[in-house]
């Protein structure tokens, strides 16, 4: 009986560790304006610190249409992180009013160093790595999703 518990217990670890996010988070419709079109993407959107905290850390996968947007809620210098996230990404640095200010591309999996913003910036968009390059996206580019004032 121990035995099953442990595997049940074991089991339901892994599950969580990999599984998807939660349906009731959903994704949010995020649109960049680029010099060769629209970019259009759905991206899951942390607004709490626990959401932040976590981000995509242990995951091993996330579909080429998908991102992750930090929304910091106030404007200031921001840094990420790597650690314990195992998929290589692009982070995008954006201003309240939706400009990309920068972009530090392929980011290194599992990696403690700080990546700086570089300046005040309201959120952080993270792509999977050469998303960036792939679709013409650069520093200066419009970034719409109603976190973003016009």
């Amino acid at each position: 009986m121990r035995r099953l518990l442990a595997c049940l217990a074991h089991l339901f670890f892994v599950v969580c560790l990999y599984a998807p996010p939660a349906a009731s988070q959903g994704v949010e419709r995020l649109t960049i304006a680029t010099s060769a079109g629209e970019r259009v993407f759905s991206v899951e959107v942390m607004r709490t610190d626990a959401e932040r905290a976590k981000g995509l850390m242990y995951r091993r996968y996330m579909p080429e249409d998908r991102g992750m947007l930090f929304d910091f809620k106030q404007v200031a210098p921001v840094a990420m992180w790597m650690q314990n996230t195992y998929i290589p990404l692009d982070m995008l640095f954006i201003r309240a009013d939706g400009t990309i200010a920068r972009i530090e591309e392929h980011t290194e999996p599992l990696s403690t160093r700080t990546i700086p913003s570089g300046e005040p910036v309201l959120a952080v968009l993270e792509l999977n790595a050469g998303t960036s390059a792939k679709l013409g996206i650069k520093a200066g580019d419009r970034v719409a999703h109603p976190l973003f004032k016009r």
